[in-house]
């Protein structure tokens, strides 16, 4: 018989691919859940072996999207809820409690929770960021994502509600780990623009100008001093290399 307040009843997944700075913060914020499944895209750093010090089940699988390998572990969930975290993000400890509180008596299939997120070194409360919710916590089988290279979105059948609490975002270890997952993301982007017959022009010149315009000035990003410059700038930056990789697919196709 489960305990009041446990967490043993919740399947957490962690997909990754060398992160040995985060994973075992990631584990240890979620001690207690029932089973923790980490789907590793043949890390060569030691993101297996810490996750296996803290007894979770690790396969090792060929990276194809985000979304594929969530997908995969899903059906792999044995507990009755199912819990996705990135590997550079935190359960509090308010979140933790209510989690317990609310799968007690549970009032809904999902849950909405909502991210803090951080940029060089500080908590980001503007530009965007301070209203970040992701789907992360369902009833397993409820639950599937749609088939995107980038953005990927959590479908899910039932009725969804909003955590109260929050969990904490370890977005980008620097600028250089910004600019590498940068370079994945566009190229990323570009492919699936490609895919669905996106032209090239205007919106290499209109979407990253319009990008810096609503997370600086409109979503108040200019609050946030230098970081947020920085922030706001190597956004609409990466707006841009997404259609430059889409201008490099239709030049080969002229080839």
């Amino acid at each position: 018989m489960v305990a009041k307040w446990s967490l043993s009843d919740i399947s957490l997944i962690v997909i990754t691919f060398n992160e040995e700075d985060n994973i075992g913060a990631c584990l240890q914020s979620a001690a207690g859940v029932g089973e923790m499944i980490i789907v590793d895209s043949f890390s060569s750093d030691r993101t297996v072996e810490i996750a296996n010090n803290f007894g979770a089940k690790v396969y090792k699988r060929e990276f194809v999207s985000n979304a594929q390998q969530k997908n995969w572990a899903i059906k792999k969930a044995q507990k009755e809820w199912t819990l996705i975290l990135d590997a550079d993000e935190m359960l509090s400890f308010g979140l933790i409690g209510e989690i317990k509180k609310e799968l007690h008596f549970p009032r809904a299939d999902g849950y909405f929770i909502r991210r803090k997120n951080q940029f060089m070194g500080r908590e980001i409360r503007f530009c965007g960021w301070n209203n970040d919710w992701v789907l992360r916590l369902f009833r397993s089988g409820r639950g599937e994502y749609n088939n995107r290279s980038v953005h990927e979105k959590l479908l899910l059948d039932g009725k969804v509600l909003k955590l109260t609490n929050y969990m904490y975002h370890k977005s980008y270890r620097d600028i250089s780990d910004y600019l590498d997952r940068m370079k994945k993301y566009t190229k990323r982007g570009a492919e699936e623009l490609y895919i669905n017959g996106k032209f090239w022009f205007p919106g290499i010149i209109t979407h990253p100008v319009w990008r810096f315009f609503r997370m600086y000035f409109l979503q108040l990003g200019f609050l946030e001093g230098k970081r947020g410059f920085v922030l706001c700038s190597t956004a609409a930056a990466s707006v841009f290399f997404k259609y430059v990789y889409l201008v490099e697919m239709y030049m080969s196709d002229k080839e």
